[in-house]
């Protein structure tokens, strides 16, 4: 059985193998200690493909456009990005462009990569390695909070101009959705399982019992 502390309580305990869709709670304070889904890989892959579209979408189509006066313009997550850049204000364009593209992108094409390879155990040790980058990347994904920016300064606009949603708003609209499915679904646990941590081709020394204190052997 494995052992397992309660980020509740701090309760060492051990944790039974669980069946599909099944669940383990603090025997002492009855906080869930690990959940196993019920499709761990396919369900989270198709996801997460989907969403891999949908920001593909995202971020090659206009978000919005503007009309006013006569003259409309439109501009992508990434073109409004380098406008800030051209307009001086180069820290909110790097800031923008690595929170609502780079991270994102960064956090889909990993998770995509872990899945894939996952699929068939044991799976090599860059894999959890990458799942790693794949967990650091996920708060810097704030796509959400990009969305929030946008529809306060379209309250905003609107009243100057008429506003045009774009295609790529409604992706990535899509994106956000489909980014909170795929961490409902996902299951890192299956994924540290398959992982083969150990190369086949080396070897873990025993310690000797009757070894003197300090001595290698």
């Amino acid at each position: 059985m494995e052992l397992i502390a309660c980020r509740d309580c701090d309760l060492l305990q051990s944790l039974p193998p669980l069946q599909r869709g099944g669940k383990a709670r603090c025997a002492r304070c009855g906080e869930t200690l690990a959940a196993r889904r019920r499709d761990p890989l396919n369900l989270p892959l198709a996801l997460t493909i989907a969403a891999a579209i949908a920001f593909i979408v995202a971020n090659t189509n206009p978000l919005m456009g503007l009309s006013a006066a006569g003259r409309e313009s439109s501009t992508t997550i990434l073109g409004g990005a380098l406008e800030m850049w051209r307009q001086g204000s180069q820290t909110t364009a790097v800031a923008v462009a690595f929170c609502a593209v780079l991270a994102p992108g960064l956090h889909i094409l990993f998770l995509m990569t872990v899945l894939l390879v996952a699929r068939r155990p044991p799976a090599p040790r860059w894999v959890g390695e990458m799942l790693r980058v794949a967990h650091w990347a996920a708060p810097w994904s704030m796509t959400e909070v990009m969305m929030l920016g946008i529809l306060v300064a379209l309250v905003k606009i609107a009243q100057l101009a008429t506003v045009l949603p774009g295609i790529g708003m409604y992706a990535a609209g899509l994106f956000m959705v489909l980014i909170s499915a795929v961490t409902v679904t996902f299951d890192s646990r299956e994924i540290w399982k398959r992982v083969r941590w150990v190369d086949e081709g080396s070897q873990v020394q025993p310690v000797t019992a009757n070894a003197a204190p300090g001595s290698v052997q």
